[in-house]
């Protein structure tokens, strides 16, 4: 017999497929999904020097001090704990995917970044994604691609080729008003958000969804931020409600001792407790995706939470 974390564990990978059957034909921007915030986070690669977009200030200190400059970029930098297919496994939805290229590298190889590169190429951890999808054939997930640092046009297409490629069939075109029963019918299990003009000439590929981002490493700010969002009205597709902190030269130089998860950890009470009163649907104020930082250090009650928003749902249709 699983214990209750197993058991949940496998509720979570496939929460989509366990939703009541009223749940079905509601469009997917109008469900509470659960994301994470730069995704990849959890696999940058402390050899690599910063990005080419970052300020010169910190690519010069980068030069002269390595040793001090990317262990920091490190400890502000990393906002995920656990794998790409973990996080899909403990009911991830949303994937926050940021793209780079090195400029000494081959034109068919992209990474992730943060401040810094990851190890783990976009080839493999996709790779991985699309098995991960074979094993759950009723899920869907929503990736939004953005960032691209060094990325030039052509790079673009060799990119979005290898999307196209990757996952085939799976691809939700844009034209479409997916609803997980017709996601279901037709086979389609992946949405692909791309910031950038090639969105027009590719039907597999969705304009880049609004991402409310506060800028501020205040919870409470956060939270007043996102209520005053909410009071403007939502979009009408897709969009992400960002929980996240975000430190800045200051806070680091105030706070020597601490991190990006100790910021974010301190202040989960409230984050939570935020998210226990939104609801779903398609009211000017309700939430869609909700992101937030280190998802595996909550121990599953975000997810747990956010995904228990859609029952509301199910008390009004």
């Amino acid at each position: 017999m699983e214990n209750d974390d197993g058991l949940f564990a496998h509720i979570c990978s496939d929460w989509m497929s366990e939703l009541p059957r009223g749940l079905w034909d509601i469009p997917l921007w109008n469900l509470a999904i659960p994301g994470s915030h730069d995704t990849m986070t959890y696999c940058l690669d402390q050899k690599s020097s910063v990005l080419q977009s970052e300020p010169k200030v910190l690519k010069v200190l980068d030069t002269l001090l390595p040793c001090v400059v990317r262990p920091c970029i490190m400890k502000w930098a990393t906002s995920q704990e656990d794998s790409i297919c973990n996080q899909l496994d403990s009911g991830m939805r949303f994937l926050d995917l940021r793209i780079a290229h090195k400029s000494q590298d081959p034109d068919k190889v992209f990474y992730f970044a943060h401040g810094i590169y990851s190890l783990v190429t976009v080839k493999e951890a996709l790779t991985e994604v699309a098995q991960w999808l074979d094993q759950h054939s009723k899920e869907v997930v929503i990736m939004a691609f953005s960032a691209f640092d060094g990325v030039n046009l052509d790079q673009h297409k060799v990119l979005i080729q290898f999307l196209i490629t990757t996952f085939g069939r799976k691809i939700c075109p844009n034209s479409v008003t997916p609803s997980l029963r017709e996601c279901w019918n037709r086979a389609f299990q992946v949405i692909l958000s791309y910031d950038g003009s090639a969105v027009s000439v590719h039907d597999e590929l969705w304009p880049k969804f609004d991402y409310w981002w506060a800028n501020t490493s205040d919870p409470n700010r956060v939270i007043s931020y996102l209520d005053k969002r909410k009071e403007e009205g939502r979009p009408a597709g897709f969009f992400a409600a960002g929980l996240n902190l975000t430190e800045d030269a200051g806070y680091i130089l105030s706070h020597p001792c601490q991190s990006l998860k100790g910021m974010t950890l301190s202040s989960c009470g409230l984050v939570m407790d935020w998210v226990k009163q939104q609801r779903p649907g398609s009211g000017s104020t309700c939430i869609n995706v909700i992101c937030a930082d280190f998802v595996s250090a909550y121990s599953n009650e975000f997810t747990q939470l956010v995904i228990g928003l859609n029952q509301i749902l199910l008390k009004e249709t």
